[in-house]
C-alpha cells in the first residue's frame, strides 16, 4: 500500500512544524504549563487562524472537511511539541459529537469551536466506571421540556479550560446497560454545577465536576434518548486514534534524544552508543516505535469501516501503543540516566505523557479483552 503523504497534507504538517518550533520549544512550554491558567489562550487563537479548529468540520459548518489522515497529522506534531492545550478533547472528541448531532446544534456550537471561542470537554468517565463507558450513575430525568441532571464525573480532562461539556448520562435502563445511555451538553456555568481543578502528572489540568440537579433543555440531547451508547463508542474510537497519533510523535522525540544522547555520552572513553548491549536497545525501541506508526495509520484508515474492523482495529492499536509507551518512556530514562527523571531535561516530561495515554480510555488488558470479544 501506498503511504506516501499528498502535497496538501504535507503542506500541512509544515505548517503545525513550524508552529511547534516558534512558538513551543521546551522551555516555552514549560512556562505555559507553569502559569496560572496552564494553556496559552494566545496559541488556541492561532490553531484557529491556521484552520486547525475547523479541519474535520464539513464545508456547510464552515470547517474543511479533512479526515482523519489530516487529525492524525495535527496529532503526532503537537505531540512532537507536547502541546497542553486541548485540541483532541475539543476537535475531534466534542467535536466528533457535533458533526453527528441536529442541523440546529451543529449551528449553534460548532462556529464558536472554529473560531476558537469556545473550548470542550467530554465528561464520561465515573469513578465506579473503569474503563465500561456504560457504566453510568449519573442521571437524567425529563421534566416538561427539561432534564434534570444529578451525578458526579472524575478526571475530565481539559475541564478547567473548557466553557462546554458534553455529558454522559443514564436515562434509562440499569446502571450498566447499553441501552438508556444518552449524551448532553452542558453549559459549565449552569446553576447546579461545581467543579474541582487540578494539574495531572504530565502538564495538562483535570476536573471532577459534581451535577446537582442541574436543568438543562432536551434540545441540548445529542442523538436519540437511550441511543447514546453506540455514538460514544465511535467517538472513543475516534479519540483512540488521534491520541495514538500524538504518542508516535512523542516517541519519535524519545528515540531521537535517546541516540543523540548515546552518541554524545562518554563511559570507559569511548560513547556509550558504542556498547552492544545499548546498541540492542536502541533497536527495540525503534522497532517499538516502527510497530506503532504502523498501527496508527491502519486505526485511522479503518475509522469508517463497520462495528467490529473498527472496534479491532482501535483496540489493537491501543495496545501496541500502550505496550511501546511503556517501553520506550523507561528506556529512554534508563539510558539517560538519573537526569531522564529531571525536570530540566524534557526526556521525563515525554515519559510522563505517554504513561497518561497508555492508560486513557483503557488499558492493556481493557482492549485485549475488547479485541477478542470484537465479533
Amino acid at each position: 500500500m501506498d503511504f506516501s503523504f499528498s502535497e496538501e497534507q504535507t503542506l500541512l504538517r509544515n505548517t503545525i512544524q513550524s508552529f511547534i518550533q516558534d512558538n513551543y520549544d521546551f522551555d516555552k512550554r514549560q512556562a505555559i504549563v507553569k502559569s496560572e491558567e496552564g494553556m496559552k489562550q494566545e496559541n488556541w487563537k492561532q490553531f484557529a487562524e491556521l484552520g486547525l479548529l475547523g479541519l474535520p468540520f464539513s464545508e456547510e459548518d464552515g470547517g474543511l472537511n479533512f479526515g482523519s489522515v489530516e487529525t492524525m497529522i495535527v496529532a503526532e506534531e503537537f505531540g512532537k511539541g507536547l502541546v497542553v492545550e486541548p485540541y483532541i478533547q475539543t476537535v475531534v472528541t466534542c467535536g466528533g459529537f457535533l458533526r453527528r448531532a441536529s442541523s440546529n446544534i451543529k449551528e449553534k456550537y460548532i462556529p464558536g469551536i472554529i473560531s476558537g471561542e469556545d473550548i470542550w470537554s467530554f465528561a464520561y468517565a465515573e469513578p465506579q466506571g473503569r474503563y465500561n463507558l456504560n457504566d453510568l450513575t449519573t442521571t437524567a430525568t425529563l421534566e416538561g421540556d427539561n432534564y434534570i441532571v444529578n451525578g458526579y464525573k472524575s478526571v475530565v480532562s481539559g475541564g478547567p479550560w473548557a466553557n462546554k461539556f458534553i455529558v454522559s448520562v443514564r436515562t434509562s435502563g440499569d446502571q450498566r446497560d447499553s441501552d438508556g445511555v444518552s449524551v448532553l451538553i452542558v453549559d459549565k456555568n449552569s446553576e447546579g454545577l461545581s467543579i474541582r481543578d487540578y494539574p495531572t502528572v504530565d502538564g495538562s489540568r483535570a476536573s471532577e465536576i459534581t451535577l446537582e440537579n442541574v436543568m438543562i433543555s432536551k434540545d441540548e440531547l445529542i442523538g436519540e434518548e437511550g441511543k447514546g451508547a453506540e455514538l460514544i463508542e465511535l467517538i472513543v474510537d475516534e479519540t483512540i486514534a488521534a491520541i495514538c497519533s500524538e504518542a508516535i510523535g512523542a516517541m519519535k522525540v524519545l528515540n531521537d534524544a535517546t541516540v543523540e544522547y548515546c552518541k554524545t555520552r562518554k563511559q570507559f572513553g569511548q560513547p556509550i552508543g558504542k556498547f552492544q548491549v545499548l546498541q540492542h536497545r536502541m533497536v527495540d525501541m525503534f522497532m517499538q516505535y516502527e510497530q506503532s506508526v504502523s498501527m496508527t495509520y491502519m486505526v485511522n484508515l479503518k475509522l469508517n469501516e463497520e462495528y467490529a474492523e473498527r472496534r479491532k482495529a482501535a483496540s489493537g492499536a491501543k495496545v501496541q501503543i500502550a505496550k511501546a509507551a511503556k517501553f520506550i518512556g523507561q528506556s529512554a530514562v534508563q539510558l539517560h540516566g538519573g537526569m531522564g527523571m529531571t525536570d530540566e531535561l524534557n526526556v521525563g516530561h515525554y515519559f510522563k505523557r505517554l504513561s497518561m495515554i497508555e492508560n486513557s480510555y483503557g488499558n492493556i488488558d481493557h482492549h485485549l479483552k475488547k479485541y477478542s470479544s470484537a465479533e
